[in-house]
């Protein structure tokens, strides 16, 4: 992929508008297009879709979504203080960018667009995981898009493809394999980053399930699983009288020892239960 697009490069772009990373949004700014642009071709074919980009920054993976051939990008933002360098990009690629600036999780993203949909983006660290159960927990299945591609701090993108027996497999292990395929593609370096964060990234892929493999509640699949893992030391038996009154026969009704702890429980465990609820 060419890496020049006519604008200016990124770091020029953010000193000539004086903007740096602000922790409290949990910005972290990618300047490496060659990388953005890795990302972007990571999420397939892009040029029938519309892709939605929360907390662009700067624009960096923005840019390289529309050099990678995506029929349209809408960037959500709501730090004002980059929305004169988005709509820079918006002016060089005349119809394929809208800019919102508002709250991310309060966006209601079934009527922001028609059409086929991707999410791709470099997702705010504060805001990443409240993101993802948001988008896993609508009543609506399957979803507004075809497919998320998403960065997340590494600690929580293996808590989102963990399997049963380890010791990050939890609530949101359980939510994002109950309705979707979910992989870890690859890692990016904290040295990726302006500021470097503390940590590795990772880049997680989610595929929804047209039709999950499991029939359930999700409210009552939410509420199990904040149960369990919870208090995720203690034997089922005891961590689910916090949703059932007696949580020894629900649990011998769906055939599950009492005496397990909630990681030994797979995803069909966890929506057996959940229809006991």
């Amino acid at each position: 992929m060419s890496t020049d697009d006519g604008l200016p490069p990124l770091r020029e772009v953010i000193a000539t508008h004086g903007i740096s990373a602000r922790k409290n949004l949990g910005q972290n700014f990618l300047f490496d297009l060659n990388l953005t642009g890795k990302i972007a071709r990571a999420a397939g074919p892009l040029a029938d879709y519309t892709i939605i980009e929360v907390g662009p920054g700067p624009g960096g993976l923005t840019r390289a979504l529309l050099m990678e051939g995506a029929k349209k990008v809408v960037a959500i933002e709501r730090d004002e203080r980059v929305l004169p360098i988005l709509n820079e990009i918006k002016a060089a690629y005349p119809g394929r960018v809208e800019v919102i600036c508002d709250d991310a999780t309060r966006v209601d993203y079934h009527k922001l667009v028609n059409g086929p949909v991707k999410i791709i983006a470099n997702l705010p660290y504060n805001i990443a995981t409240v993101l993802l159960v948001n988008w896993l927990s609508v009543q609506q299945w399957p979803p507004f898009f075809e497919s998320a591609t998403l960065m997340f701090q590494r600690e929580v993108a293996m808590r989102i493809v963990s399997e049963p027996g380890s010791k990050v497999y939890g609530r949101l292990s359980v939510l994002s394999q109950w309705r979707t395929q979910a992989k870890k593609l690859f890692d990016v370096p904290a040295q990726a980053f302006t500021p470097p964060p503390k940590v590795t990234s990772s880049i997680v892929q989610i595929i929804p399930d047209h039709k999950p493999q499991f029939e359930c509640n999700i409210q009552s699949l939410e509420a199990v699983a904040k149960a369990a893992f919870g208090q995720r030391r203690k034997m089922l038996r005891s961590s689910l009288k916090a949703v059932f009154a007696d949580p020894q026969t629900i649990l011998e009704n769906c055939d599950i020892e009492p005496t397990m702890r909630a990681e030994q429980l797979g995803v069909s465990d966890f929506c057996r239960l959940s229809q006991e609820l």
